[in-house]
């Protein structure tokens, strides 16, 4: 959350308005959260606006990241127009959003703290000093969570502007787009402010512009931010604007001039590119499949009216095996719901426990209609984070029913139909007020499993 940009690297240290940054003391903080019943535990990180620390909760014993910003803040009202505190409070709650808990505001020092929800790590944690890449089946996981992070986002009328792995957020598998600063609204009208998101992840039209850019920077960011899971290495590492464009061609070649055309009308210095083929991206990552690269090239297109939208990418073939699982899930979560009689009450665990006993080969007979190959189905890492359940399993409870009750196998004035027998075996059929079920058995009837005390 809190990251260096690119004024800490230049070494400005004032903000874009040219105030200086004000630094928050450590000793002002820890009194801040005490009367507001927060403990420090340690520093996480710090950036050019904000310092982030791990605090503990004296009420609930939890765990929670506390995000102060260093500018102050005039009053608490201002503190709630922020653009991160309205961006996370419009989309929140989601799965893949970091859910804020708190504000805390102190009017004597104008401090603004944001308690957030604990992750693990960022992406770039992640990838820091790995010898190898992660698998794929784990990066296209990644993938599809920004992907529906940044879906959610712009059906809300949000983009980010700054998507880059500092700023997605790991925790057991589960992702979470972060840091809501640099958020514009998707109707507000350009041009907007040019050198906001970091340079490596930084789209064309954000660099051949004067600020004429959409939502569709997000896409171009996340494709890059693909790359990078997949090698562990960034995909366009400019030193500058000029090398950053340069770079991008590199790899995927100078585009069309009709796609030129179109920056050149919008930028107040003229620009001019040599015709350039580009390596592509395939050789750069030949372990990643033809999907993910179909998928990858998509979001890295250069013209943005070309782009592939995050509503779209999540129905890319690529996903498909996870939009299946996560489908599958749903279905289970809602049938759990209505054996318990409500679908929103619970903990996880009940989730996991009966992914277990499915694995185990173990029936749930108090469950309806739950086809055994979605019982047997492994979870993926991460389909959907499901609600808290709590589902306690009753014995099962086994009646006998006559065989009047099952009609497809009766004929309409009770009686059993004639059955042809291709070999029989046994003893002579018995008669007719005998128990049903040996003539079932001497006929080979295939047996009828039994799910939820029913046929």
């Amino acid at each position: 959350m809190a990251n260096v940009s690119d004024l800490m690297k230049y070494g400005q240290l004032t903000d874009k308005r040219g105030y200086n940054l004000k630094r928050s003391t450590g000793s002002n903080l820890t009194s801040i959260l005490r009367n507001r019943e927060y403990k420090i535990i340690h520093k996480l990180g710090e950036g050019t606006f904000s310092e982030v620390v791990k605090t503990q909760n004296l009420k609930d014993g939890n765990y929670y990241a506390c995000k102060t910003m260093k500018q102050p803040v005039e009053s608490l009202e201002q503190a709630n127009n922020l653009r991160e505190v309205q961006a996370m409070k419009r989309l929140s709650p989601h799965p893949n959003i970091l859910q804020l808990h708190e504000i805390i505001y102190d009017k004597k020092t104008g401090s603004l703290s944001l308690i957030c929800e604990l992750m693990d790590m960022n992406i770039y944690e992640l990838i820091r000093g790995r010898r190898h890449p992660l698998p794929e089946i784990k990066a296209r996981n990644y993938i599809y969570q920004l992907c529906k992070s940044l879906d959610h986002m712009h059906r809300n009328g949000i983009f980010h502007r700054d998507v880059k792995p500092e700023n997605i957020l790991i925790r057991k598998d589960v992702l979470k787009l972060a840091d809501f600063g640099s958020c514009r609204s998707v109707y507000s009208k350009p041009p907007y402010t040019e050198y906001i998101s970091t340079r490596w992840y930084r789209a064309p039209e954000c660099l051949l512009t004067d600020g004429y850019y959409s939502h569709k920077m997000d896409i171009w960011s996340a494709g890059c931010v693909f790359f990078e899971i997949m090698s562990l290495n960034p995909l366009f590492p400019g030193s500058n604007e000029l090398d950053q464009v340069s770079k991008i061609h590199d790899v995927l070649g100078t585009p069309d001039d009709e796609i030129l055309q179109k920056f050149k009308q919008s930028r107040a210095m003229r620009f001019d590119f040599p015709p350039k083929k580009g390596s592509g991206i395939s050789h750069l990552i030949p372990q990643c499949s033809s999907g993910g690269l179909s998928l990858m090239y998509e979001m890295l297109e250069y013209d943005p009216n070309e782009r592939i939208s995050s509503k779209a990418a999540l129905q890319h073939p690529y996903f498909k095996e996870l939009r299946v699982a996560e489908k599958q899930a749903s279905t289970l979560r809602r049938v759990i719901g209505t054996v318990e009689g409500g679908e929103n009450n619970g903990t996880p665990n009940s989730i996991d426990n009966l992914w277990r006993i499915a694995k185990q080969g173990r029936r749930q007979q108090n469950i309806k209609h739950v086809p055994d190959s979605l019982m047997r189905r492994n979870g993926p890492s991460y389909p959907i984070e499901l609600p808290k359940l709590n589902v306690v399993v009753p014995a099962p409870k086994i009646a006998s029913y006559p065989i009047t009750s099952l009609p497809s196998l009766m004929a309409h004035n009770g009686s059993l139909p004639a059955l042809k027998s291709t070999k029989y075996h046994g003893k002579p059929t018995k008669p007719r007020n005998e128990p049903h079920h040996q003539p079932f058995k001497s006929y080979h009837i295939p047996p009828l499993e039994r799910k939820g005390g029913g046929y």
